[in-house]
């Protein structure tokens, strides 16, 4: 399991002819927050301001130095991927309230935690108020979650579940 700050900066690279393409500056992920959907490799044009990504199914390997990608014309603009209205970023998700369904406050998401396959598989918590093991972990697992707060911005979370021994963190 990894954390989704752990790629911001990595250099893109195409495995066809080792090219770099750019550096990851946000992921895109899907409003259900299931998948890592693409890469934000940042904006360019003065005037028509265009997102650079690179669409998950072209990545070859997210890498502990580098995320490699099947070639080096991977990379195209927000313009050319029509799902991506309904894509949220990283950065968007940071900040936002996990409560419980009687409104208490759990905490808030930090970043998000995903496996080899960039399923998103739980959340990091930068801020909790409440004790117990969620505090001890701060993270909070993909199956405790019973909204992810795509209509109200606002997560919500099975305590008693999230406070299992299934909650924590895989070593």
């Amino acid at each position: 399991m990894r954390v989704g700050k752990e790629l911001i900066g990595k250099p893109v690279i195409s495995v066809t002819d080792g090219r770099l393409l750019g550096h990851v500056k946000d992921l895109y992920l899907d409003q259900d927050l299931e998948l890592i959907n693409g890469i934000f490799l940042g904006q360019e044009g003065l005037f028509n301001r265009k997102a650079l990504l690179v669409p998950r199914r072209e990545v070859t390997v997210f890498g502990l130095d580098a995320v490699l990608v099947r070639a080096s014309d991977v990379v195209t603009d927000d313009s050319e991927v029509e799902e991506i209205k309904h894509w949220l970023r990283r950065e968007e998700l940071q900040g936002r309230e996990v409560d419980t369904p009687g409104r208490t406050k759990v905490g808030t998401v930090g970043d998000i935690l995903f496996n080899d396959q960039a399923q998103i598989v739980g959340f990091s918590l930068a801020k909790v108020f409440v004790e117990g093991p969620v505090a001890k972990s701060r993270t909070v697992m993909k199956g405790a979650i019973t909204d992810t707060g795509r209509d109200d911005g606002i997560m919500t979370v099975d305590l008693a579940k999230a406070e299992q021994s299934g909650s924590e963190p895989e070593k």
